[in-house]
């Protein structure tokens, strides 16, 4: 029972964690890439690599560490299919989550894709912290809006970098 327990724990973790990741570090760096005026194809190159780069990452670093987690908390080697299903969980949230903030590049300028970016995901970000606050039985309105203000601070600060840096 508490490696049932410890499992959809880190499941539900892996998942949060990559879909909010996602969601922030694409739309940060693609914000603090726009308003440096750069072009939209450099956007979107920028973009994918980001997204391909950071799931295989994200989900390396969330096997290893779920793996190590459990294995302190057993204090044994243990099986690594519950790792693996992790690290799986990882990869498709944060890959999935990725394109929130990159498709608006797709389909306007990036001026207009900017602004749409920003909304978007800052509205991706309320809904993932609905859906954490319904899987988990807590407020639904207070878990969405920590997200979406948490979020959009680590949005912010991705522009503002942009913009500091791009004067140089």
């Amino acid at each position: 029972m508490l490696f049932h327990k410890f499992s959809s724990v880190s499941y539900f973790r892996n998942f949060i964690f990559g879909v909010e990741d996602s969601l922030v570090s694409t739309v940060g760096l693609l914000s603090g890439v726009a308003v440096a005026d750069v072009p939209g194809a450099t956007i979107l190159l920028t973009g994918i690599i980001l997204i391909f780069v950071e799931s295989i990452s994200m989900a390396a670093g969330s096997f290893l560490s779920e793996y190590s987690a459990e294995g302190y908390a057993r204090k044994a080697e243990v099986p690594t299919r519950s790792n693996f299903i992790s690290g799986t969980i990882m990869f498709f949230s944060y890959f999935v989550s990725g394109f929130v903030p990159l498709l608006p590049y797709i389909v306007w300028p990036v001026t207009t894709a900017l602004k749409y970016s920003v909304a978007l995901s800052v509205v991706a970000l309320f809904l993932l912290g609905v859906i954490g606050a319904k899987i988990s039985g807590t407020n639904i309105f207070r878990n969405g809006f920590r997200m979406a203000i948490v979020g959009g601070i680590a949005i912010t600060v991705g522009m503002l970098a942009g913009n500091f840096l791009s004067k140089f």
